[in-house]
């Protein structure tokens, strides 16, 4: 059997890449959080939808679970769904264990 083995040391790059500006697509937009049901989600949505509010110009507005009795293993409640489509432009979910 062969096995070949890679380094994960990588090359390193000089050029400086600079990102689209997304401040004009969003800006005076609602982001909303859905939060999950996993521990500290609520929390750590919600920070980063305050920051990238700040950043782009954009209002945080709200934060909501999928429904009643869902948890992270659930489908979101569809009127939920649809009251996140109706009141925001921008919608922060998920995170990962």
């Amino acid at each position: 059997m062969n096995m070949k083995i890679h380094t994960p040391e990588g090359e390193l790059m000089d050029e400086v890449v600079e990102l689209c500006s997304t401040a004009p697509l969003f800006s005076g937009g609602k982001i909303g959080v859905l939060e999950n049901g996993k521990p500290n989600a609520g929390l750590l949505l919600t920070e980063i939808a305050e920051g990238l509010a700040e950043r782009i110009d954009a209002n945080f507005s709200i934060v909501t679970g999928k429904g009643e009795r869902a948890n992270a293993a659930t489908a979101c409640n569809p009127q939920v769904v649809g009251m996140l489509a109706e009141e925001v432009q921008l919608v922060l979910t998920g995170s990962a264990d």
